[in-house]
């Protein structure tokens, strides 16, 4: 999630843990102890990444920014392997394509809105707490979807930066509103995906692979040149192969 472009519903698909999150979420009532204690420790380990990861990341990607974003896509096509045995398809089909198509044009469409999008809503610096709680709503499908960058929709919306000083100052009658979409998107968001995963699994999967090719398109830095090259190539291909390794202890770890 510290990465522009790189959606943490896409890690939790590559590392093996995406049908575990979203059942915990829109089936909290049902397992309530097994899911609170999941919830916990998966928010414990997110806070701790980004205390442990944000500034060496932001650093790296400052100091050799083509090398780093390569490494990310690498990061991105390691999980495709995986997204595709949930598809579980048996033959080629047209339908294939078309649900691909499905959601890497619903990416790239994001990504050509111009910043501050909906900067209009909002009347000068008065807080318009119901476009906030609308803005969360909007957010929260993109912290669940794969493929789909949460800090990227909030700077359509031009709510990046404020969104940024409020937390850093704590300043509630922003954050409340705000908190309230999200929770409200993600339960909306989680409950609907659970149903079609469940109902229909290999369309909502072959979407889903739309978006995540639709955010390597995001983050595509252009083709570097020089030595820069080999040194992209190698970061591409220990992007992918870690990701790859990851997604097979996650695998495992999921039968078990």
């Amino acid at each position: 999630m510290l990465v522009p472009g790189v959606s943490g519903g896409s890690m939790a698909m590559i590392l093996g843990i995406y049908n575990n999150l979203v059942s915990a979420v829109s089936s909290f009532m049902k397992r309530k102890k097994e899911n609170f204690i999941f919830l916990l420790l998966f928010s414990a380990g997110g806070a701790a990444g980004m205390l442990l990861f944000a500034n060496p990341l932001l650093k790296l990607i400052e100091k050799y920014p083509m090398p780093m974003l390569y490494f990310f896509i690498g990061a991105v096509a390691g999980g495709f392997p995986l997204i595709f045995r949930q598809a579980k398809i048996q033959a080629f089909s047209l339908k294939i394509p078309i649900y691909m198509a499905i959601g890497l044009s619903a990416v790239l469409l994001i990504s050509v809105l111009p910043n501050g999008t909906f900067q209009s809503m909002i009347n000068g610096n008065k807080i318009n707490s119901l476009f906030l709680s609308l803005a969360g709503v909007i957010a929260a499908a993109a912290l669940v979807l794969p493929g789909i960058s949460v800090s990227y929709l909030l700077l359509l919306m031009g709510l990046y930066d404020g969104t940024m000083r409020a937390i850093s100052e704590f300043y509630l009658p922003f954050l409340i509103p705000l908190g309230i979409g999200l929770i409200l998107g993600i339960v909306l968001t989680t409950k609907a995906l659970e149903r079609a995963m469940t109902k229909h699994p290999q369309p909502t999967y072959l979407i889903i692979l739309g978006f995540v090719l639709g955010s390597i398109a995001e983050i595509f830095p252009g083709i570097p040149e020089g030595p820069e090259l080999l040194i992209c190539i190698i970061t591409l291909a220990a992007g992918y192969t870690v990701i790859r390794l990851l997604s097979g202890a996650g695998q495992v770890n999921g039968q078990k």
